[in-house]
């Protein structure tokens, strides 16, 4: 089965750990992230952040620096929230090798405290028609405008972008599983519908039907 899902967010966002570069896209199966891939608000000139500083080289940044933190994060599709989360905080992000290593060297530790500080904020739909669940993850604190039992219609607002559990920078990570429940969820193979992407190291856009974002691109979605 392959979920077939819109992009969940207005604007230009970089495509990261696409499963169209590799699977499992994040380097492992945990947490039914098998299929999962990740978007990051950039600008009209393809930025994460406008402002470089001594923090970017040394340091860690405020998220409100970045293009992506408080964007609208929209439903995928049509369904039911299954599963919320809020209450993490967003932390402070990250682009210097040097804040990253210390950061990379946690990861464990964080698994080992449990999928709120892996996932941080996050909302979960059960997709109409297919039994298939979709979350949506590291959201900003305090921003979910949905609970457990509300129908939502694709393109709904249902939180903002933030950087909350296991996130460098702020991003919406999206992946479709056979479970609500992580720990024990398996990856759903996605692809996505009606996104004009443009490719690393091409200028011209692309617009297609549906498809899965290369690694590097930057996509968005078509009116």
């Amino acid at each position: 089965m392959t979920v077939t899902l819109a992009l969940p967010f207005h604007g230009r966002w970089l495509v990261q750990n696409s499963p169209a570069r590799r699977v499992p896209s994040h380097g492992v199966d945990v947490l039914g992230q098998r299929y999962a891939i990740d978007f990051v608000g950039v600008d009209s000139r393809h930025r994460t952040a406008a402002v470089r500083d001594w923090r970017t080289a040394l340091g860690t940044e405020p998220p409100e620096l970045f293009v992506a933190f408080g964007r609208p994060i929209l439903a995928p599709a049509d369904g039911v929230v299954v599963r919320v989360h809020d209450g993490e905080d967003d932390h402070a992000a990250r682009r210097s090798q040097l804040a990253l290593v210390p950061y990379a060297l946690g990861a464990a530790a964080r698994l080992r405290e449990g999928v709120h500080a892996v996932a941080g904020n996050h909302v979960t739909v059960v997709l109409a028609g297919s039994g298939a669940f979709v979350s949506l993850v590291h959201l900003r604190h305090g921003s979910l405008r949905v609970r457990v039992g509300d129908a939502v219609r694709a393109g709904q607002q249902v939180a903002a972008c933030g950087n909350s559990g296991n996130s460098t920078q702020p991003h919406v990570h999206v992946q479709v599983t056979d479970s609500a429940d992580f720990s024990v969820a398996r990856g759903v193979p996605i692809t996505f519908r009606d996104f004009r992407e443009w490719p690393r190291g091409r200028g011209e856009p692309l617009d297609r039907v549906t498809g899965l974002p290369d690694e590097r691109s930057v996509v968005e979605p078509l009116a």
